[in-house]
């Protein structure tokens, strides 16, 4: 089980490190988020996520196993798809970066972390839950939809540091 708390900004060496390490374990993965040292998560992201109380960890046996950022912020792309619900700006939150260490992976974490970030858009009134995951990334196909998101559509979205890449779009109406 995890114990999650959000993060303080004295602790981003320790949040570049993990995300580090979870880019180094998974170079020979079968499957890869896409990710890259900073260049995704970027510093600059991190640092605004710390500075703002966007950044959640989690710890399992006195270990950083997992992390995620938990915002108002989407894709510009995201105001030209119609969504299933009708909301905007503080009514969604959306997941960015979500990570769980390979060394912890098949525990549940992803899923404790996911349902947490549930609960959170729930105590913030939030709507619905959006989120875009790189095609491709079948682990994050999986998860999101055993919580309860729902696929909707692939969208070519522009990031700095994957270009115009097809990125699947998920959403979970509260």
């Amino acid at each position: 089980m995890l114990q999650i708390v959000q993060a303080k900004e004295a602790q981003f060496d320790e949040v570049r490190l993990f995300y580090y390490s979870v880019i180094d374990a998974m170079r020979d993965a079968e499957f890869r988020p896409g990710w890259e040292k900073d260049i995704y998560p970027s510093p600059e992201m991190l640092h605004e996520a710390l500075e703002k109380g966007w950044l959640y960890l989690g710890y399992a046996d006195g270990r950083l196993a997992s992390a995620m950022i938990l915002n108002h912020e989407y894709n510009e792309s995201y105001d030209n798809y119609q969504w299933k619900t009708q909301a905007s700006g503080k009514e969604i939150l959306v997941i960015h970066a979500l990570g769980v260490h390979p060394d912890h992976s098949r525990r549940g974490f992803g899923k404790e972390m996911v349902g947490f970030a549930i609960d959170h858009a729930r105590a913030l009134g939030c709507k619905a839950m959006r989120l875009d995951v790189l095609s491709g990334n079948l682990p994050a196909e999986k998860l999101y939809p055993s919580m309860g998101f729902h696929y909707l559509a692939t969208l070519n979205m522009y990031y700095e540091d994957t270009g115009w890449t097809d990125f699947r779009l998920y959403e979970l109406v509260l």
